[in-house]
C-alpha cells in the first residue's frame, strides 16, 4: 500500500476516529527507548501489535496508515499520588508550611457536597489529562459525598482512575463511622468498580495516626485480597513523625511495619524523612513509594532519596499529589531535586541518566499503582493509553538523546493528542467531545463553596506580602491598604479562621 506523509496540518480529532487504527509516527517510545520506522496498531481499545512498519502494514491492507510527521509515540504518564477534590484550591496553598491538609484540604473537602466534588474532580482530570497523564492515582476525599462523583468525571473526561476509598476511624474526615461499618464500605467499594473500563478501586488511611491499629491492617489486608493498592501518606512532615515517636516509640513507617499493613499492595506517598532502617523495611516488604518531588519543593521538609531507592530495588512512581498536573515538569523536578540533594555533593551529574524519570513515570509508575499488565507501555495487549507529542520544535531539534530531551526540554504544549483506551480525549490541550469552557464558567461560579469552607492560610497573598515588603514602605500608594490585587475572601479566612479559633476544626477532622 502506498503511503505518503499526512501533512500536519490536516492531521484533526476526525484523523482518529475510526475503531482500528494503524499508526505511523515518527519515533515510538518503548520500553528499551525510541524506535523509528515502527507502526502502531490498535482495536478494541489495546494495542494489538507493534513491528516494523512495512511489515505491519503489509499484514493489514485493509487498513489505511495514519503517517504521523514528526510526532513521537509514546505511553500516556501515571500520576501515582493524586487528590482530585483539591483542584478547587490549588494556588491557596502556595507559600505554605507544612501539614497544609489540617488547615486546608479538611476544611476545604468537607465543604463539597457531591455535586461540587464532581465538578472538582473534573476540573482536576482535564488538567491532568492536559499534562499528559492519562492515569491519576486518587488518594481519596476527605468529604462525606459518594465517590461516584469522583467516578464520573473519570468517565466523562476519559482519565483512567485508580479511585481511593478513605478508611479512618480516628478522625480526618467529614463523616465518620464505626469500624465495622468503614470496613462494610470498603468491601462495597472494592465489588462496586471491579471490572470498570476506567476505574479501579483502592483503599487509602489518610496518615496512619488517623486509624487504629486494627483498621490499618484491615485495610491494607482487604487491598492484598483484591490484587489493588492500599494508600497512605507517610514520614512527609517532621511533625507528624515526631508525633509518633511521642505516641509509639515508632516512626509512622516502622508502625506500619509492627501492625502489618506493609507489603507488595501497599503505596506510600512520599517517604521523603526516611532512616536506613525504613528503606531497608520498604525494600524488605516490596512496599512501593509514590514520589512527588514538586510536592517537596512546595510544602516539604525533605526529598525522597529515589535514587537510593533505585538502587536497593525499591518500587517507586512519580507523583503530583495534586500540586501541577504537567508530566514533563514533573519529570525534570524529579531529576533536579535528586542532583540539588543527592548528586551536587556525591559529583553525580546524571541522577538517573535521564531514562529513569521516564521509566518511574510510565511503566514503573503502572507497577506501583497496580496496573501492570493494563496500561504504561506501548506493548501488545495492553490499553492503548498514548500520547502523541509534536518533535518539530526548536528545542527537539537537533535529536542526539530523545530520553533527555523528554526530560529536560520537552513541555506539554508539544502534546498533539491524549488517548485512553484507544480513544482520543484531549486534542492539542483542549478535551474532545465536551465544552471544557462551560466547565471553567461552572467553577468560577461555584467558588463560593471555597469562601465558605473554614480555611485558614498563615501567609498573606502575594499581593498583600508585596505591599508590606519593607522595600514598598516608603511609597503610600503601595500601602496594604491600596493594594489593588487584595483577595478580600481571603483575608477574612485569615482573620476569622485564626489559629485559636481553627482550633476545633483541626481538632474535629484530625486526632
Amino acid at each position: 500500500m502506498h503511503m505518503s506523509n499526512t501533512p500536519r496540518s490536516t492531521l484533526s480529532p476526525d484523523t482518529f476516529a475510526a475503531e482500528r487504527l494503524l499508526l505511523l509516527p515518527a519515533e515510538v517510545l518503548l520500553a528499551d527507548g525510541c524506535h523509528s520506522g515502527k507502526a502502531v496498531l490498535i482495536a478494541d481499545g489495546c494495542f494489538q501489535e507493534v513491528d516494523d512498519a512495512q511489515a505491519l502494514t503489509r499484514r493489514h491492507p485493509e487498513l489505511p496508515p495514519i503517517v504521523l510527521p514528526d510526532q513521537l509515540l509514546m505511553p500516556g504518564f501515571i500520576d501515582t499520588h493524586h487528590h482530585l477534590t483539591q483542584s478547587l484550591g490549588k494556588s491557596l496553598v502556595c507559600g505554605e508550611p507544612s501539614e497544609i491538609f489540617k488547615r486546608v484540604w479538611v476544611p476545604l473537602e468537607g465543604s463539597l457536597d457531591e455535586d461540587m466534588l464532581q465538578l472538582s474532580a473534573k476540573l482536576a482530570a482535564l488538567e491532568a489529562l492536559r499534562g499528559g497523564f492519562t492515569t491519576a492515582v486518587d488518594a481519596g476525599t476527605r468529604s462525606a459525598g459518594d465517590t461516584a462523583a469522583i467516578a464520573l468525571a473519570a468517565e466523562q473526561t476519559g482519565l483512567r482512575c485508580v479511585l481511593g476509598l478513605i478508611c479512618n476511624d480516628l478522625g480526618g474526615t467529614a463523616a465518620m463511622h464505626e469500624g465495622p461499618q468503614i470496613l462494610q464500605r470498603a468491601e462495597r467499594h472494592l465489588e462496586r468498580w471491579e471490572g470498570h473500563s476506567l476505574v479501579k478501586p483502592s483503599l487509602a488511611i489518610s496518615i496512619p495516626e488517623a486509624a487504629s491499629d486494627a483498621m490499618l491492617h484491615a485495610t491494607s489486608a482487604l487491598c492484598a485480597e483484591a490484587g489493588t493498592v492500599f494508600q497512605t501518606h507517610v514520614n512527609e512532615h517532621l511533625q507528624a513523625v515526631e508525633r509518633s515517636l511521642v505516641a509509639r516509640r515508632q516512626r509512622p513507617l516502622e508502625h506500619l511495619h509492627a501492625v502489618g499493613a506493609l507489603g507488595p499492595q501497599a503505596l506510600v506517598a512520599h517517604a521523603t524523612l526516611v532512616t536506613p532502617d525504613e528503606l531497608n523495611l520498604l525494600r524488605d516488604t516490596d512496599t512501593a513509594v509514590a514520589f512527588n518531588p514538586v510536592a517537596s519543593a512546595w510544602k516539604g521538609n525533605a526529598v525522597a532519596p529515589a535514587l537510593q531507592m533505585a538502587a536497593m530495588g525499591i518500587r517507586f512512581g512519580l507523583g503530583t499529589d495534586g500540586t501541577r498536573s504537567d508530566a514533563f515538569r514533573l519529570m525534570d523536578a524529579a531529576e533536579t531535586s535528586q542532583r540539588l540533594a543527592f548528586g551536587l555533593a556525591s559529583g553525580d551529574s546524571s541522577c538517573g541518566g535521564g531514562w529513569r524519570w521516564l521509566e518511574h513515570a510510565t511503566r514503573g509508575a503502572a507497577d506501583v499503582a497496580g496496573l501492570t499488565g493494563l496500561t504504561g507501555e506501548i506493548a501488545p495487549g495492553l490499553a492503548a493509553d498514548f500520547l502523541l507529542v509534536d518533535l518539530d520544535v526548536p528545542e527537539m531539534t537537533p535529536s542526539w538523546d530523545r530520553p533527555w530531551e523528554l526530560v529536560r526540554y520537552a513541555n506539554r504544549d508539544q502534546l498533539t493528542g491524549v488517548f485512553t483506551n484507544g480513544r482520543l480525549r484531549c486534542w492539542q490541550g483542549w478535551p474532545v467531545g465536551w465544552d471544557a469552557r462551560a466547565l471553567l464558567r461552572q467553577v468560577r461560579e461555584a467558588s463560593a463553596a471555597v469562601h465558605q469552607a473554614p480555611i485558614y492560610r498563615v501567609h498573606a497573598t502575594a499581593a498583600q506580602h508585596r505591599a508590606l515588603h519593607p522595600s514598598r514602605q516608603h511609597s503610600p500608594q503601595h500601602s496594604p491598604q491600596h493594594t489593588q490585587h487584595d483577595s478580600p475572601s481571603l483575608s477574612r479566612h485569615r482573620q476569622d479562621a485564626s489559629p485559636q479559633s481553627n482550633q476545633h476544626t483541626t481538632e474535629r477532622h484530625h486526632p
